[in-house]
């Protein structure tokens, strides 16, 4: 069995859904949804089929325990979330007229933050994948990143989504450096065409061609309803993007990672020498894969990717 260990934050999305009124003082209604990056991957996972566990630290609130239920109900084992007294992070999102969202965070002293290492992994553990606020917020940023190059010395295929939220990134320019050393153990990378100007800023900006010489070996972006690209150090394939009624976009790179990740299992290539291996035609299989689990994602409101049996077959 091959399985897929996706590491980072489990959350609370409370989804404002219309704009505030300006002159009676009134607030639109908010829904609490879960969400959280590496969670809506691990979910998506789940739901696809594919073996995946999350390593987080959840808390023991109400909300830790629908996070916990949630990830069990979608098929996500549980083996690695440690339970913690703190509270869970939330993360307000507010749709706008063309269902993107807009994020700000209440994250500080909660459970996410605190997250142990959880030592080594059982030799079932083929990937490894990490992303969003959890590479960002210490001390867990810290630990994750031991954990991430732990995993690429082990020869395990890694992965990484930044998933960039500048509001909680309080030194960009350090962050970049950091990113840019991370990619030394990172066999693909998953990120928007907006994370990817961001990462490009500044005195420490980098791109993919930077990524690729220093040994990914492929850099998956997204470019909304312009559809997905991948890019090899030989070879660069896009699939386009299904045509969809969006709802919302909340979840949708993490539908589209959780895809991409599905589709490598199915071809046998959760690692870092199975990766490498791949073709154009397998890469756009990939791309068009994840495309359409995140077309469904989109369609319907909050981070709800699909099930198997809701996707037809390739």
């Amino acid at each position: 069995m091959r399985e897929i260990v996706v590491c980072g934050e489990a959350l609370v999305d409370v989804v404002a859904g219309a704009p505030v009124s300006r002159d009676g003082g009134r607030l639109p209604p908010l829904q609490p949804a879960l969400g959280g990056g590496p969670f809506n991957v691990a979910i998506t996972l789940g739901r696809l089929g594919s073996a995946v566990t999350l390593c987080s630290a959840v808390s023991t609130d109400n909300y830790g325990e629908a996070i916990v239920g949630a990830l069990q109900a979608s098929g996500v084992g549980t083996s690695l979330v440690q339970r913690r007294s703190e509270s869970t992070s939330l993360a307000l999102a507010t749709i706008g007229p063309g269902g993107g969202a807009q994020y700000s965070f209440y994250v500080s002293g909660t459970a996410d933050r605190t997250v142990a290492d959880p030592g080594a992994f059982p030799a079932t553990v083929a990937a490894v994948c990490f992303g969003t606020l959890s590479l960002v917020l210490e001390p867990g940023a810290s630990v994750y990143e031991a954990v991430l190059r732990r995993s690429h010395e082990e020869g395990r295929l890694v992965v990484v989504d930044p998933n960039i939220r500048a509001a909680v990134i309080d030194d960009p320019d350090a962050y970049r450096r950091r990113f840019a050393a991370w990619v030394r153990s990172v066999d693909v990378v998953k990120l928007s065409d907006e994370d990817a100007a961001w990462l490009a800023e500044g005195p420490s900006g980098t791109g993919p061609d930077q990524w690729l010489e220093a040994g990914v070996v492929a850099v998956v972006t997204t470019a909304g309803a312009d559809g997905i690209t991948v890019r090899t150090a030989t070879d660069i394939v896009s699939a386009p993007a299904p045509s969809v009624a969006v709802a919302d976009t909340i979840g949708a790179g993490d539908s589209v990672l959780g895809g991409v990740l599905s589709k490598l299992d199915q071809l046998g290539a959760l690692s870092p020498d199975a990766v490498r291996a791949l073709g154009p035609d397998e890469w756009r299989k990939v791309a068009a894969f994840a495309g359409q689990v995140a077309a469904v994602t989109v369609g319907r409101p909050g981070a709800d990717p699909p099930w198997a049996g809701e996707l037809s077959t390739d």
